[in-house]
């Protein structure tokens, strides 16, 4: 029987020539990566554990940025305790403030993971760069803090979903529908423990954003790992960014699926997730004219240089509802100088939006756009469970950046083809 790509990944680093679903296995990793929330618990249990290396310096990485810059004591500490581990153990991929970035926009863009690499991160997030063709998953704290250590994570190989892409999106629409949409139809439960594998003719449609934001969300529907294959615009982002020899697996044809679901990506419409599941998704349509408080554009899912461009376009010339606090975060602190270098900057400013330091904020409930009691927030972030993103009496409704900036400039969940 033939293997997916996850499973080709996996067997190369296991060493193995395959690997079938359901098999423990353990692999060479590539990379593990850790925040300033999830760092200091790895670094404590390293310590408990005794151990007092890392496998490799190049291939562990630190990235202060869920706190950051550091909103209390406690976030301070956490980061000091990264800062201090990063120092003794010469770590090269450090991120702090000034050369930071939301994690799973910033590996990526620095180049630091590439095709056919194996990551670890503790953040269930890390499966981002399936984008790259890579097979990255979230782990737990202490799974990292081993990883760091010997260099090696153990798996149960998934078994898999194949999403049959066709067609291209209409405009407006953008790999946040896509992957929004597909959490609609088959839940937060339906790709339980496995890869969601993206193939078809479609791909090719899809920008390498569209691609990192459907793969950053493959979480939400209790996937293991979400994976798109190589192609041209694949290597173009690799090309001058990797820092390492990308290594391409493909599926291969006889490879067995669990079911092959069909997305005629031509069909899709601007889609909304209302609370309090990414599940609980409709078109914009169904949901225009509920009034927000607040718009979030950025996050580990939307934070890129093409949904801040969707965006200005929207804000351009217009200005933000009365009553609508406008937060709009480059997910990187190149993103951010590309916003200032195109004018994007002055456009979200002048429209009365705030932009802010590379961060994850508001998306955890952390910092920089806390919701109060009876508070709803249209946001481009991934979760909208209960009290996500403060009061557990708010409400946060998941949308793209289009969506997010027509509903702040009208004050209402707004169809942008609409404006």
């Amino acid at each position: 029987m033939g293997m997916t790509m996850t499973q080709k990944i996996l067997a190369a680093h296991a060493g193995l020539d395959s690997v079938v679903p359901g098999q423990l296995i353990e692999a060479d990793i590539d990379l593990a990566l850790a925040n300033d929330i999830t760092g200091p618990v790895a670094i404590r249990e390293l310590a408990k554990a005794g151990m007092d290396k890392v496998f490799d310096r190049e291939k562990v990485a630190l990235v202060m940025d869920h706190f950051t810059p550091n909103k209390d004591i406690k976030s301070a500490e956490q980061c000091k305790e990264c800062r201090e581990f990063a120092k003794k153990h010469d770590l090269t991929n450090f991120f702090d403030v000034g050369n930071m970035g939301i994690e799973h926009a910033l590996l990526p863009e620095q180049g630091i993971v590439a095709a056919g690499d194996l990551v670890i991160g503790a953040d269930s997030h890390t499966c981002t760069y399936g984008a790259l063709s890579a097979f990255s998953t979230g782990v737990g704290s202490t799974d990292v803090a081993a990883g760091m250590a010997t260099g090696k994570a153990w798996f149960r190989v998934p078994s898999a979903i194949k999403f049959d892409l066709t067609g291209s999106l209409a405009p407006w629409v953008s790999g946040k529908d896509v992957i929004l949409h597909i959490i609609g139809m088959i839940g937060v439960d339906g790709a339980l423990y496995q890869s969601m594998e993206f193939a078809g003719d479609g791909v090719a449609s899809l920008s390498m954003d569209d691609r990192f934001a459907i793969c950053n969300m493959a979480i939400e529907a209790g996937a293991k790992n979400g994976i798109f294959p190589v192609d041209d615009a694949t290597r173009a982002y690799m090309k001058d960014r990797a820092r390492h020899e990308p290594v391409e697996f493909a599926a291969d044809e006889d490879a067995a699926y669990e079911r092959v679901i069909a997305i005629d990506l031509s069909a899709i419409q601007p889609t909304v997730a209302a609370p309090h599941l990414p599940e609980n998704t409709k078109p914009v349509g169904e949901l225009a004219g509920i009034p927000v408080q607040q718009s979030v554009i950025g996050s580990c899912t939307n934070g890129r240089i093409e949904d801040m461009r969707a965006a200005a376009e929207i804000m351009r010339g217009r200005h933000v509802a009365d009553g609508v606090r406008t937060i709009v975060i480059p997910a990187t602190q190149e993103v951010y100088l590309q916003c200032i270098r195109e004018g994007l900057a002055e456009i979200f400013i002048e429209a009365g939006a705030i932009m802010s330091t590379p961060t994850c904020g508001p998306c955890l409930g952390g910092h920089m756009g806390i919701l109060a009691a009876g508070e709803r927030a249209i946001a481009t972030t991934n979760r909208n469970f209960v009290g996500r993103m403060g009061h557990v009496d708010s409400e946060v409704y998941l949308a793209s950046p289009a969506v997010a900036a027509a509903s702040a400039v009208t004050g209402v969940i707004c169809d942008p083809a609409s404006l």
